[in-house]
């Protein structure tokens, strides 16, 4: 090992069993509700295993990197494109300038701007995407600090500055992905929750971001201004803006 942070890496990652999700597989012969509870419970599986290997420092050190950084370059590929899209809007809305590229040809040339005081977020399930490993090697060489989440042991693990560990096995091969498209998006929401606590000393109101309106209907007639709430969005925390489903 390279040190106490690579030993911790790979002990992590020996640990990390994955789950078998064959007992579980879809077939002709299920009804439409088997169907829907395999579907549900193969993710509220992973999703619950990935819970209970979070490394709680390698988190605390990508939400404060994120924090501190002036702008957030967030970098996928392929179906982890929306995970990317998704990264991008949930940044801008606690106040950290992001950007989201998912083409490979902007990614080359967004990738030879960086400067040293910008985060790059790369996405990647395999972590072998060679676009990607790229994108990597030219942050690094700008000075840009790399974080990733990724699995585990991929080229791209090695290659960041920062690690954040996703492992599930899907057969990509024969159905889209699914399970750990959620867990990269679900990876994102725990970041951003973090970043906005990071931040939290910095802006006087969590509710009084720049882009408050966004969860906010067009004011009517019927609907005066200062009850143009979406529905179903709740205002009691500083942090529902966050969680609640916008429109």
């Amino acid at each position: 090992c390279e040190g106490l942070s690579d030993f911790k890496l790979r002990l992590a990652s020996g640990l990390t069993g994955t789950m078998p999700i064959t007992h579980t597989q879809v077939t002709q012969q299920d009804s439409m509700l088997e169907l829907g509870a395999k579907v549900l419970g193969n993710t509220a599986s992973a999703i619950l295993q990935a819970r209970d290997h979070l490394n709680r420092d390698s988190m605390d050190r990508a939400m404060r990197l994120i924090a501190a950084a002036s702008r957030v370059e967030v970098y996928a590929v392929g179906h982890y494109g929306a995970v990317a899209h998704d990264a991008q809007f949930k940044l801008l809305r606690v106040g950290v300038p992001a950007v989201a590229y998912t083409d490979t040809r902007l990614q080359v040339l967004a990738a030879q701007q960086l400067r040293a005081d910008v985060v790059v977020l790369i996405i990647s399930s395999s972590g072998r995407i060679a676009e990607l490993l790229d994108v990597a090697e030219t942050a690094q060489a700008r000075g840009a600090t790399v974080v990733a989440i990724t699995e585990s042991q991929s080229p791209l693990a090695r290659k960041a500055h920062l690690s954040l560990i996703v492992d599930h096995v899907e057969d990509i091969a024969t159905q889209v992905p699914m399970i750990s498209r959620i867990l990269y998006l679900l990876m994102v929401d725990i970041l951003v929750v973090g970043v906005a606590l990071q931040r939290g000393n910095a802006m006087p109101s969590m509710g009084s971001d720049a882009t408050a309106d966004l969860d906010e209907s067009q004011p009517t007639a019927a609907t005066p201004k200062a009850r143009r709430k979406a529905p179903g969005v709740s205002a009691a925390g500083d942090l529902a803006h966050l969680v609640a489903r916008s429109r």
